[in-house]
């Protein structure tokens, strides 16, 4: 029997999941005291900021216009995250995950789906006991090396820079159902497509 393509394995996608820092951002992390001036407090309050892409905004709206649902599983804990997961209305949402596969199995007992259901997209070697498991591994465009030869699909994006649109579209493309998508998003009579829109930045 032939080895599957990638296309192959993404048409079977119910699920995709999301690394954050390097993947749905470009990595960077700031960090900014809350309690500026005030150096007494031995654990001073920090806030945390991450850049996000629009364009991965929009993909997760097309995703769930076509019927797939989304998630980020993590290993930091993050209001930063939790809000913009909120704004992005995603489906699952697992924060200070040292074990990413342990998420993933509270997934598939949920959804009553297979691994081979299941596209991952990561950057990091932490990614790779998940992305060795799932049907569909995506690395992103600047992974890192073991991450990539991991990998089903490299994304054309670096992480931060579109690659979550990048590993959306690729599965919508192999599905045959893209093109399609994106009309129906775009369609101001179809009721569907304004429950799909994107949130509006916690306001």
């Amino acid at each position: 029997m032939p080895a599957l393509t990638p296309e192959d394995r993404a048409r079977r996608i119910k699920v995709m999941l999301f690394d954050v820092d390097g993947v749905l951002t470009d990595g960077t992390i700031w960090l900014f005291p809350s309690n500026a001036g005030n150096f007494s407090s031995s654990t001073p309050a920090v806030v945390e900021a991450k850049g996000f892409s629009a364009h991965d905004g929009i993909g997760m709206a097309l995703a769930r216009l076509g019927g797939i649902k989304t998630g980020v599983i993590t290993r930091r804990v993050s209001e930063t995250v939790a809000l913009r997961a909120r704004d992005l209305k995603l489906d699952f949402v697992y924060m200070g995950q040292s074990y990413k596969m342990q998420a993933v199995h509270e997934i598939l007992e949920k959804e009553s789906i297979t691994l081979e259901e299941i596209a991952y997209a990561g950057d990091d070697v932490i990614d790779i006991p998940v992305m060795r498991e799932v049907g569909l591994a995506i690395a992103v465009a600047n992974a890192r090396g073991a991450v990539i030869s991991a990998a089903h699909y490299v994304t054309p994006h670096r992480g931060g820079d579109g690659a979550g649109r990048d590993a959306i579209e690729f599965i919508l493309k192999a599905k045959g159902t893209l093109s399609q998508l994106v009309e129906q998003l775009n369609d101001e009579t179809n009721p569907a497509a304004a429950t799909m829109d994107v949130g509006k930045g916690g306001f």
